[in-house]
């Protein structure tokens, strides 16, 4: 008999967190556009008992995506998926930003809607930096939310000219994860299946590492510290948000984000003055 199939798509500090935490006793199916870290990854949890298979992806590529969602249906009913998989402010270009991190999504959603399994469940890794999105007009969410992913490229306001700075090309993307996931949840829903989005905030990985090292550091550094919590997030932290999203226990949430910060945006939204 074939066991249940978890999908974990990026297999950075988020990403084996979540992988261990809601792999026992499944088949793991871990997938990463760096062969390196992929393999490192798979040697790991192996040896830490888990049934373990590894793919390469390129999630800004179609057939790439809808390979890996072939191979997960080929090793048994897909039960769980988790989206990890993104490029920060610090790492690329505005282009290369929107194309893993905004059309990435969009193509593992559409592609893994033909394969999850009825009661099977997604999470998607957005980030608070959606919560900042300020004044984007109704059309423009509406489009990120529902235009097809091959038109996503060409839709105006995403643009190489319209968006130019790699920040804010990271603030847009996250934003549409969430509008995307809101969007995806009635498609989802026709299998049976539900898919929610987690929205980190400074979350202790090597990512944010480099992100608290580079020019916004001293502004990240801030929003902690004007948080209930003060403190970083952990992986597990996000493991533990979305072990219980991906769980029977949320049986009756679908289609909305979770907020994992720490509580940074409620300060934010508390402490910044009303004009």
């Amino acid at each position: 008999m074939s066991k249940d199939v978890v999908v974990v798509i990026g297999v950075g500090g988020m990403g084996q967190a979540i992988a261990r935490r809601t792999g026992s006793g499944r088949h793991l199916l871990l997938a990463d556009f760096n062969e390196a870290t992929l393999h490192a990854a798979g040697d790991l949890l192996s040896g830490e008992g888990h049934h373990v298979t590894t793919r390469v992806v390129n999630i800004s590529d179609r057939d790439s995506v809808w390979a890996l969602a072939e191979t997960a249906a080929g090793l048994g009913p897909v039960t769980h998926l988790a989206h990890t998989a993104g490029l920060s402010a610090a790492q690329a270009s505005a282009e290369a930003i929107l194309r893993v991190d905004l059309l990435g999504v969009a193509l593992v959603l559409d592609a893994f809607t033909q394969v999850i399994t009825p009661g099977g469940a997604a999470v998607v890794i957005a980030s608070m930096a959606g919560h900042m999105v300020a004044g984007m007009p109704a059309e423009h969410e509406r489009a990120l939310a529902t235009a097809p992913a091959s038109d996503l490229s060409t839709l105006p306001f995403l643009t190489p000219d319209a968006v130019k700075d790699p920040g804010t090309a990271y603030t847009l993307a996250k934003r549409a994860n969430v509008l995307r996931v809101q969007a995806s949840a009635v498609a989802w829903g026709e299998r049976g299946a539900r898919v929610n989005s987690i929205s980190p905030g400074v979350i202790s990985t090597p990512m944010a590492q480099q992100e608290l090292a580079g020019e916004n550091g001293e502004q990240m550094r801030a929003m902690v510290g004007a948080s209930a919590a003060k403190r970083l997030g952990t992986p597990d932290d996000i493991a533990a948000a979305a072990s219980f999203l991906l769980s029977s226990q949320a049986g009756f949430i679908t289609g909305t984000d979770l907020l994992v910060d720490g509580g940074v945006i409620a300060a934010l939204r508390t402490l910044t003055p009303v004009a």
